[in-house]
């Protein structure tokens, strides 16, 4: 059974696999798993394909957990990062539209994202940032990044051309960076 993130220790259960323990493994799959799943699923849109995400991004966890650098950034980071890249790589390898595009995806700290989620603080930080945002800039940032939509599904929804709703998600993005310091 889950316990609350803050309360579980994601570094001492990546070093326990990178020495080969499978019940840390386990451990971090209990607590982990269902929102992994969602976060999967809000990006490649398929239950099935969400699944297997999330089976192959434990493999990498297990066989990278050596890997992991607490330096670089909290474990839970880690472990959201591996899922959503191995969701972004599913899409890809399908031959569709990768919904947000490279440049932007290396100039997030999804690290810091996922730590932002767990505090309090932050969170309200987050939102007063976005609230700072005009309404298509946010919006599109809330699409790519919350519904996982591409950008092309982005510019249906808000009836705009494709090369507009990516400019908006670059400095929509790089505003938020900004406000988030």
């Amino acid at each position: 059974m889950p316990i609350a993130p803050d309360e579980f220790d994601y570094e001492a259960a990546l070093g326990a696999c990178a020495r080969g323990d499978r019940q840390a493994l386990r451990r971090l799959y209990d607590q982990e798993a269902p929102r992994l799943l969602g976060v999967a699923l809000r990006i490649v849109r398929e239950r099935q394909a969400a699944e297997d995400v999330v089976h192959d991004a434990f493999v990498s966890i297990w066989t990278r957990a050596n890997t992991f650098d607490a330096g670089r950034g909290a474990g839970r980071g880690w472990i959201y990062s591996i899922v959503r890249y191995q969701a972004l790589d599913s899409i890809r390898n399908d031959g569709r539209e990768v919904p947000v595009d490279e440049e932007v995806m290396e100039t997030i700290d999804t690290a810091h994202i996922a730590d932002a989620f767990e505090l309090r603080q932050d969170l309200g930080r987050l939102e007063h940032c976005l609230t700072q945002l005009d309404v298509a800039k946010r919006n599109s940032i809330l699409f790519a990044y919350v519904d996982g939509c591409s950008h092309s599904e982005i510019a249906e929804r808000l009836k705009s051309p494709l090369g507009t709703v990516k400019a908006w998600i670059k400095r929509g993005m790089s505003a938020l960076r900004e406000c988030m310091v």
